[in-house]
């Protein structure tokens, strides 16, 4: 790959692959116990039903093999032993890289979740979370040895791990037209969702060659949408979603078979948004407006800062660097959550803070520093999709990332530095798209978009910032993605 291309839309992809990593992850979540039916003491018997099951998936894109799972479930002496394994072979930015997962849980006689694990690996970057269930609280640990993060967090309900959420339904007389909402706790994203399910029409479809008389369902997560077509069982023989994907059931020889020439289309392209009006020079741009359709306002961070929203125009504008001072007032109070560390923004660790203090110089007025850290995240880190869930330390060491990565770390460093941090995610313009992207704010005398991973500060205005926050909140854009239409308006130098 040539660094043109890299400097292209090969940059800003890398969002859109975690975007699509967390709504494949909506089939192996936690879910609290009082919102599924069929849970609880009462519903041990439903147990034996689900145990010694072995099930093999195809993932496919567009007709194209791209992936498999293998699900197992067992009986053991406290319980049950789940266990899902699967590999992935994705094609970003034009570059083919293959994400292996495996989710393990022991989950006590009544099927409640007791503890888990789920591990991710791809070329360079791996990612473990692992927790345990005691009491109301989910204690999750998240992070490499050195730095792995205890993160203690309130449930509802005894939790319980699922393969596919579709389980809720089973043994259950399915009504079409029939709603049902699950409250969905995704362990790498530390954030709960709502999933909503709708009982659709019976339907008969071709697995493996043979007839199956299956009950369609729809669900819908945060307004992404994908069917599924649950067997006689209760267990998924197909489902569809996203960009043409789809999983089905196979024989372990169709699962294993075919990964060696496979590959998806290139995600990133797949999920960008063509545009009219071609911009020769974004970076000169003093000001931009855009119409803005099939959006969700009320879920997105479209108003405020340089960005201004009404009535589906939003206009972003350029903002100016405060003037370079070597002292400044205290902080506002409000900042300093901004300041603090975070499992994937490890701002406290000692290789971060040695980092930027090798960065920066004492003497050194923010806007001074906030230039030195974007200059050196740009500079140090080479650009390169990585499909994992990034973290700033592991960014640090490997050197290596796209637009996720080079947040994290900018985000890390600043926080080190003292300069209140945050990311945002939207969509950037490159050579006649709009690509899924992210950056960051950095809080100079006041809030100032900086993107590390195309060096600019203040970026450009074809930055539109539709989020704010980390992968909790970045998973909010999985309704509109496929669905957004944008058009530029005006612009102004």
């Amino acid at each position: 790959m040539t660094s043109a291309r890299i400097k292209g839309h090969g940059i800003a992809g890398g969002l859109f692959v975690l975007l699509f990593l967390a709504l494949l992850a909506v089939r192996l979540d936690v879910f609290p116990g009082a919102l599924l039916p069929g849970s609880g003491p009462a519903a041990s018997s439903a147990g034996p039903s689900r145990a010694d099951e072995d099930r093999w998936m195809a993932v496919y894109q567009d007709g194209r093999k791209i992936g498999y799972s293998h699900r197992r479930m067992q009986r053991v002496p406290r319980g049950y032993r789940f266990e899902e394994s699967g590999l992935l072979r994705i094609n970003t930015m034009g570059v083919v890289q293959d994400i292996r997962m495996k989710t393990t849980g022991d989950l006590n006689p009544d099927g409640t979740l007791s503890a888990f694990r789920f591990d991710l690996q791809s070329s360079l970057f791996s990612f473990v979370v692992r927790g345990e269930v005691r009491g109301r609280d989910a204690i999750v640990y998240q992070g490499p040895p050195s730095a792995e993060k205890q993160i203690r967090i309130a449930l509802r309900e005894p939790p319980h791990l699922s393969n596919s959420l579709y389980e809720a339904l089973r043994g259950k007389a399915l009504a079409t037209g029939q709603e049902m909402t699950l409250n969905v706790f995704d362990p790498a994203l530390m954030a709960e969702r709502p999933v909503r399910i709708t009982v659709l029409e019976r339907e008969t479809i071709q697995i493996m060659g043979r007839p199956h008389a299956a009950r369609k369902v729809e669900v819908d997560f945060m307004g992404a949408r994908q069917a599924a077509w649950l067997g006689e069982d209760g267990g998924v023989l197909r489902e569809q979603g996203l960009l043409g994907m789809t999983v089905e059931q196979v024989t372990k020889d169709r699962a294993l078979d075919g990964l060696t020439l496979a590959a998806s289309a290139d995600l990133t392209d797949a999920a960008s948004i063509p545009s009219r009006v071609r911009l020769d020079a974004p970076e000169t741009l003093a000001h931009m407006t855009v119409r803005l359709a099939n959006v969700r306002p009320e879920s997105l961070l479209l108003d405020g800062g340089r960005q201004r929203y009404e009535q589906g125009r939003l206009t972003v504008v350029r903002e100016a660097m405060p003037a370079a001072r070597t002292t400044r007032d205290a902080l506002p109070a409000e900042m300093r959550p901004f300041l603090q560390a975070t499992p994937f923004i490890q701002s406290d660790h000692p290789e971060i803070r040695a980092r930027a203090a090798r960065i920066v110089s004492p003497g050194d007025g923010d806007a001074v520093k906030a230039r030195k850290l974007v200059n050196w995240v740009y500079r140090n880190v080479e650009k390169r999709p990585v499909l994992s869930v990034p973290n700033a330390l592991e960014t640090l060491t490997h050197r290596v990332g796209d637009c996720n990565e080079h947040a994290v770390l900018l985000a890390a460093l600043a926080r080190a530095a003292g300069i209140p941090a945050q990311i945002e995610a939207g969509l950037v313009y490159l050579r006649g798209r709009f690509y899924y992207h992210a950056w960051n704010v950095l809080y100079v005398d006041g809030w100032v978009t900086a993107d590390a991973t195309m060096g600019q500060m203040p970026a450009d205005v074809t930055h539109i910032r539709l989020v704010r926050g980390e992968a909790d909140r970045q998973i909010d854009l999985a309704g509109i993605i496929g669905d957004i239409r944008l058009e530029i308006v005006d612009t102004g130098k």
